[in-house]
């Protein structure tokens, strides 16, 4: 499978190699991802994108894990991307979340990809928005995207699924959290996982009041609490998700999201594709030399741009 042809027919019937190697060439930037994206981009769009995010230590890996399977009981294929930090050595995922969703990483009818930050600002590789598309085109009816973390600047998760789920958890400070605006506008659930831990019914006072002083929203984010470790609460969760879905069907709001997943990837892209254009046009030499001008503080960053992209 050294072409896009010869990947794209198995990648369509969904062969986990062909899915792996797939992905590893938009993540590494092979010479025949352009392709292969051009040939499947007609035939995209049909799968449900979720995406689970929340601090450290919420139990989101726990939580994917019992929706997975709960979605598998029902005969539906799952995709799951588990977006993590990365190795400032190696530049790979560090504490892939496979380890810890080891139940299902068997299971034929689902994929699962841990995938490095490598960097992304809004806490979310651009290669997940390819990979996305690549379980889409292969046939997984749900992907779940679970991402290293929300903060206030850390939120393109919103732009690429259709309903994303904030999973917070008592006695964490979680509630500091939900009051920060960006945090507050990404969901369209609120997840108090845990929640047989004291301080939950907190939690949910303080989101409800912080959801009536923020602006009013066509949809009104649900408060849902769960268990994860035991089950309890996933069922709910995923009706929650998918009335959620059904609200975007009625009010326009899949093709909105579809637009603004479409700003992202098109800026993303273009933003890489300029960068290395920049850079093979200056030279190596020049780059550098214009870093440590900057670092020497004999060249301030705003001139030195201006000066690669011939403004004035």
């Amino acid at each position: 499978m050294s072409s896009a042809t010869d990947l794209l027919e198995p990648l369509r019937r969904g062969e986990p190699r062909a899915l792996g190697r797939a992905i590893s060439w938009m993540e590494n930037g092979h010479p025949g991802a352009r392709e292969l994206m051009a040939q499947l981009w007609p035939h995209l769009g049909r799968a449900s994108v979720i995406g689970i995010t929340g601090p450290p230590g919420a139990g989101k890996s726990t939580l994917t894990d019992q929706l997975a399977r709960t979605l598998r009981a029902e005969g539906q294929k799952v995709g799951i991307l588990a977006v993590d930090p990365t190795s400032p050595f190696s530049g790979g995922a560090i504490l892939g979340d496979r380890i810890r969703m080891q139940r299902i990483a068997a299971d034929p009818g689902v994929f699962i990809r841990s995938m490095a930050t490598r960097g992304a600002l809004g806490g979310l590789a651009r290669a997940t928005q390819d990979a996305i598309d690549l379980l889409d085109a292969a046939g997984f009816g749900t992907i779940l995207v679970e991402t290293v973390g929300v903060g206030q600047d850390e939120v393109d998760v919103v732009s690429c699924v259709q309903t994303c789920c904030v999973v917070l958890v008592p006695g964490m400070g979680d509630e500091i959290q939900a009051i920060k605006a960006g945090i507050m506008e990404v969901a369209d659930l609120f997840v108090i996982n845990k929640a047989d831990r004291d301080g939950a019914d907190q939690v949910e006072q303080e989101l409800t009041a912080m959801k009536s002083l923020s602006a009013v929203r066509p949809w009104d984010p649900p408060v849902l609490r769960t268990i994860a470790q035991q089950g309890i609460g996933v069922a709910e969760l995923l009706a929650g998700i998918r009335e959620h879905g059904v609200w975007l069907r009625a009010h326009g709001g899949l093709a909105r999201k579809a637009r603004e997943r479409a700003r992202l990837r098109f800026e993303s892209l273009l933003a890489e594709a300029a960068l290395r254009r920049a850079r093979a046009q200056a030279g190596p030499a020049r780059v550098e030399a214009i870093i440590q001008a900057i670092a020497d503080r004999t060249l301030d960053p705003y001139t030195a741009v201006a000066g690669i992209l011939g403004e004035d």
